[in-house]
């Protein structure tokens, strides 16, 4: 008997959920979301690109001499500005000063060679002898000149200095000289973008330190390879810095202007994001049923966004409004 009425509890169970599943599915289907669209059109658009960098000076020196020795003494500090020809550091000048007496002395043996050699007294292959040791001893001075008397190549700003007065000079660069009144950076660009980017092309440069200025820039070097794991190309650009707001090493945004391009654009506000993830999409009309769509965001301006997807064209009939309830393959009413 027991048997007979639990078998008849499972089956009443089981025909009381079968109900409840039927009318789920049937409201699932009778299902209608009120929603508000717009019709896709295209949109003229200054198409830029933005990326981020480090400033670095045009030029850098390091000023490491090609003479070992003493460091008798260093002219400058740490945020010296200085012109080209200053003097910079000063080497151990024993090694210079006996060389410079050595080619004086031989200044007076060569004229007194070629006094010689007009009376023939003195054959020419020992006036050519003594000549090319002449030679070599003017040039072996001028290249401890250099050495021992390090100046500036260029104005510049002193951005590091290694050692101090009447150290051992060791090979390190003994002081750094940076060019700050003109500027560098390298950016990289997609590939997508080579055949747009030219050199002499205009772009902007802000920093946060600046918000409210831009700072003209230009490229002047397109580099022509393209690196296959990150599909860029680099840029070398060039900002003009005479009033020296801007600095070696800042971090600033660049904004490149690539023309002008129809794309569509939507409401920011407009387009999903999946939980837990990066996916973005969107919602359209199809003959009165939503029809979820993923897309590629590109372009943003102010309160609307740039959308990329095969199915988003002009002519769409896009859901701008109450798409946050919406689900694949649900009824929807347009008001």
């Amino acid at each position: 008997m027991k048997k007979i009425v639990l078998l008849f509890a499972a089956a009443v169970c089981l025909i009381s959920c079968g109900k409840k599943d039927a009318q789920t599915t049937q409201q699932e289907a009778e299902r209608v979301e009120v929603v508000s669209t717009i019709t896709l059109q295209e949109k003229e658009i200054e198409r830029v690109f933005t990326v981020s960098t480090n400033l670095q000076g045009y030029l850098t020196q390091n000023v490491a001499p090609s003479l070992t020795g003493k460091i008798e003494h260093i002219f400058v500090e740490v945020g010296d500005e200085v012109k080209a020809g200053d003097m910079l550091v000063r080497m151990d000048q024993n090694q210079y000063l006996t060389s410079k007496i050595q080619l004086a002395n031989l200044e007076v043996e060569m004229g007194r060679l070629e006094a010689l050699l007009e009376t023939g007294s003195v054959s020419q292959q020992t006036y050519d002898q003594t000549k090319v040791g002449y030679d070599q001893l003017k040039q072996n001075l001028a290249f401890l000149e250099q050495n021992t008397y390090v100046k500036a190549p260029f104005d510049g700003v002193i951005s590091a200095k290694t050692y101090e007065d009447g150290e051992l000079y060791g090979g390190q660069p003994i002081v750094v000289l940076t060019q700050v009144k003109k500027l560098k950076a390298l950016i990289a660009v997609p590939e997508k973008y080579y055949p747009l980017i030219k050199e002499g092309m205009k772009l902007t440069v802000k920093s946060e330190v600046y918000p409210e200025e831009t700072f003209p820039a230009t490229i002047e070097v397109v580099y022509p390879t393209i690196d296959a794991t990150s599909h860029t190309f680099q840029c070398k650009i060039v900002i003009p810095n005479a009033s020296e707001k801007l600095r070696a090493g800042m971090y600033v945004t660049t904004t490149l202007g690539l023309g002008k391009e129809n794309t569509i654009v939507v409401p920011y506000q407009s387009v999903e994001k999946l939980i837990g993830s990066n996916e973005r999409y969107v919602f359209i009309n199809e003959n009165g049923y939503a029809k979820r769509v993923s897309v590629k965001l590109g372009q943003r301006f102010d309160e609307s966004i740039e959308i990329i997807a095969p199915e988003i064209k002009a002519g769409v009939e896009y859901i701008s409004v109450g798409q946050h309830k919406l689900v694949d393959g649900v009824k929807i009413e347009i008001k």
